[in-house]
């Protein structure tokens, strides 16, 4: 019998990358425009297992629904989980993400946010489409010999480095547990805060880091520092943001995330009026750049996706092996310590 899985808030791409991992048809998957909520999750009835996204809430009331329906897996298309409650889980049903499915794919899109924004590449783009060749207002500045402080050295915030060296920038990093046998000069985060020309972001969201960036820390930072953030929008307190750039301080910001963007990335409002207004303040302003969390999605990403995540469900099913597995009980949750010879309850 195939395993059947309602495949929530899912788009052309997703459905097109899981099809082509899915090519025996082994597991019977329904694709659900919408997004999970306590309204939508009745539509996994009958499944085995519901894939979701960084944007679907998995708070305590819709795992007591998905249990309640006989839901055994939620397999997270992705490898941040702060939107799923992982100790209400415990003992109810398993969870499983993505580790890595392309650093690369991050990481250089960082890059990209933050080249189009100093070197004014957006600007010029929209200029030349109307033949407007005037240099005036799209100087920038070099990247080389600029100090990069760098917030999380996990495998994207590594790549981000090796970037950055290319350029022949100075590198800087904090990271909570810091990578063994490295040679990357890791500082405090106020030292950081205070050396770096430029920011970027390529930590997990936490309770304990929430809002890192705020008015306090970004009064330590330098005047005109460039904030990247490609991880999670809530790393960013962003009425602070929009207060920072306001008083000169912050010199341009790079966001691929937002903080409350799950009511609005990933859909088209271009015919509809936002009711965010700080992000619609964001937006407007001409030194910010905003992308729609799309950083991850390249054709070699997309196909790790697909291929991780039903092998997650495969051996969720098929064996008493999890090495994918989330628990709230892992000794240092992002980074599990567990052996996962069998799942985690």
């Amino acid at each position: 019998m195939k395993t059947k899985i309602a495949f929530f808030d899912a788009k052309e791409y997703d459905r097109q990358s899981f099809i082509n991992s899915n090519i025996d048809e082994e597991f019977e998957i329904k694709y659900l425009e919408t997004r999970l909520t306590s309204d939508t999750c009745k539509l996994a009835e009958g499944c085995d297992a519901v894939c979701v996204f960084v944007n679907d809430d998995v708070n305590s009331e819709i795992i007591d629904k998905l249990q309640a329906m006989g839901v055994k897996l939620i397999a997270l298309r992705c490898a941040g989980y702060n939107n799923v409650d992982i100790e209400y889980a415990y003992g109810k049903i398993h969870i499983v993400r993505v580790p890595a499915y392309s650093p690369y794919a991050v990481a250089e899109h960082a890059m990209a946010l933050l080249l189009t924004s100093i070197r004014r590449i957006h600007k010029a783009y929209i200029r030349t489409k109307d033949f407007n060749f005037s240099l005036n207002g799209l100087t920038g500045f070099d990247l080389h010999g600029k100090t990069v402080g760098v917030i999380g050295t996990g495998k994207i915030g590594r790549i981000f480095i090796d970037i950055c060296r290319g350029f022949g920038m100075h590198i800087i990093a904090y990271d909570k547990f810091p990578a063994a046998d490295s040679d990357i000069e890791y500082v405090s985060l106020d030292e950081l805060w205070e050396k770096s020309d430029i920011i970027s972001l390529h930590c997990p969201l936490t309770d304990e880091n929430r809002h890192m960036i705020n008015a306090d820390t970004m009064a330590k930072m330098k005047k005109g520092v460039v904030i990247i953030n490609t991880s999670r929008g809530a790393l960013i307190d962003s009425e602070a943001l929009v207060e920072g750039i306001k008083a000169r301080k912050i010199g341009a910001a790079c966001l691929d995330v937002y903080e409350e963007e799950s009511n609005v990335f990933f859909h088209d409002y271009s015919n509809h009026i936002v009711n965010d207004d700080v992000l619609a303040r964001l937006i407007s302003m001409p030194n910010v750049i905003v992308t729609s969390h799309q950083a991850f999605l390249t054709n070699e990403a997309l196909s790790n996706i697909a291929d991780t995540t039903l092998s997650n469900v495969r051996e969720f099913f098929e064996k008493d092996t999890c090495p994918n597995e989330v628990c709230y009980k892992c000794e240092n949750i992002g980074s599990c310590k567990q052996t996962h010879e069998k799942k985690c309850f």
